[in-house]
């Protein structure tokens, strides 16, 4: 947690450094903290414990910039450590571009709590933190023959950030985030040995799904016995709110300054065109309470509001910070998203498959890549095939091939079960003619 004192210290280094020789100055304080507890077939496997509290500090010293940190927070300790700072900043280019936001655009406070904090986390009990963990393992154990292995978890975590800028922002976060997760392996056909996994989380303990991870991790790899290639071709693809999220990182990444400023984007000169399905509909949504993603201020300290990323296909916004905009010459958006929400549709995972004639559903993703500049991708996946609206034979060991832009733009359908306790709320996608080798 950050104290009053920490917030005096933080005011303290931040004068520090305006008195020997910077002329501007972000401090900010962090304390993270989080336990975790992991168990092998019911039996305690390993227990981790970890915190971290410290301080960062951009100076802004004779045109030049430079980014440091400690977690030794005594103030003689911090004296040497700024000044030494300062002096290295005073070794570096100088970089006209690397400037504090503008303040009208900061946040200036008095909105509602977003209630990202859960004081229980304080006062629950080691031993029901492994008990949640073991009644998982139970919940897969001895039911059925061929499992191999039961791996489990229960983790929780804190974390809180207080930030000052010279030129007229303060602003206080903190979150915390509980999760309980199962992985099952079994002895598949030959010496096949498939693994899957299931996790539920949630910032508010009592809002933690506490039931029914390990029955279905162990759903899901039961479903994979008897995985084979099939034949290569252009399948309508379905995949699943576990792994949807994957097809829209690369997106996100191309849209933001650093990338653009670099020119490692595909999607460069793109603003205000239709570049996508017209049923891709992107928002950032970061003020609703209570939901992981939300804040009022990014890194810059920059209000957040809410806005539209991608509008029937077209491309809205890009993603620009103070320092990117500067280069580029362009006006400062925000530097990243805060929580993304795609407009649903009226189906569920069940629904779409039902719909889908000749397909595979992708229900996980392994390994592969994607270039940044052309948008090529090329992904190893594994699944089901889909016949008639029916799952028939599970896949593995094959992999997707193509360009973001084309597959964005070959979306037909969107599912209405985005995992809830995620900040980027992306449901089942439904893409026609994707490229699929196999046999």
């Amino acid at each position: 947690m950050i104290t009053d004192n920490n917030k005096k210290l933080a005011q303290w280094a931040m004068d520090f450094a305006l008195k020997n020789g910077c002329q501007a100055a972000k401090v900010t304080l962090y304390a993270n903290s989080n336990t975790s507890f992991e168990l092998r077939d019911a039996k305690m496997d390993r227990l981790q414990q970890a915190s971290e509290n410290g301080l960062g500090i951009n100076l802004y010293v004779d045109g030049r910039y430079g980014n440091y940190s400690t977690n030794r927070l005594d103030k003689k300790e911090l004296e040497t450590f700024i000044k030494n700072g300062i002096d290295s900043t005073r070794y570096l280019a100088q970089d006209e571009f690397r400037v504090l936001a503008d303040p009208a655009r900061y946040y200036k406070g008095g909105k509602p709590d977003l209630q990202l904090f859960d004081d229980k986390i304080f006062g629950i009990n080691p031993d029901d933190k492994v008990a949640l963990a073991r009644a998982a393992a139970e919940e897969a154990m001895g039911k059925d023959e061929r499992i191999i292995s039961v791996e489990t978890s229960y983790g929780d975590g804190e974390s809180a950030s207080y930030r000052l800028i010279s030129n007229g922002f303060e602003g206080e976060s903190k979150s915390t985030w509980y999760s309980v997760s199962a992985s099952v392996a079994i002895k598949g056909e030959g010496e096949t040995r498939p693994s899957d996994y299931w996790s539920e989380s949630a910032l508010f303990y009592d809002k933690l799904v506490k039931t029914n991870v390990g029955s279905k991790a162990l759903e899901r790899v039961l479903r994979k016995l008897g995985q084979k290639k099939v034949k290569s071709g252009k399948y309508t693809m379905v995949i699943d709110p576990m792994n949807s999220g994957r097809m829209l990182s690369p997106v996100l990444s191309a849209l933001s300054g650093s990338s653009l400023q670099q020119k490692n984007s595909f999607l460069i000169d793109k603003l205000d065109q239709k570049i996508f399905s017209d049923k891709l509909m992107l928002m950032d949504d970061p003020h609703v309470i209570g939901a992981n993603g939300s804040r009022y201020f990014d890194a810059e300290g920059v209000a957040t509001e809410r806005r539209s990323i991608i509008e029937n296909g077209v491309l809205k916004t890009y993603f620009f910070d103070t320092y990117s905009a500067k280069k580029m010459g362009v006006e400062p958006t925000l530097s990243g998203p805060s929580r993304l929400v795609l407009t649903p549709g009226n189906k569920d995972l069940n629904g779409l498959v039902a719909d889908v004639q000749n397909g595979i559903l992708v229900t996980g993703l392994n390994g592969g890549n994607s270039n940044s500049n052309t948008g090529d991708f090329s992904y190893g996946v594994e699944g089901f095939l889909i016949e008639n609206g029916k799952l028939t034979q599970p896949v593995n060991e094959m992999n997707i091939t193509g360009n973001f832009l084309t597959l964005w733009n070959s979306l037909v359908a969107i599912g209405n079960d985005p995992r809830p306790e995620r900040s980027w709320l992306i449901p089942s996608l439904v893409f026609e003619g994707v490229d699929f080798s196999g046999l």
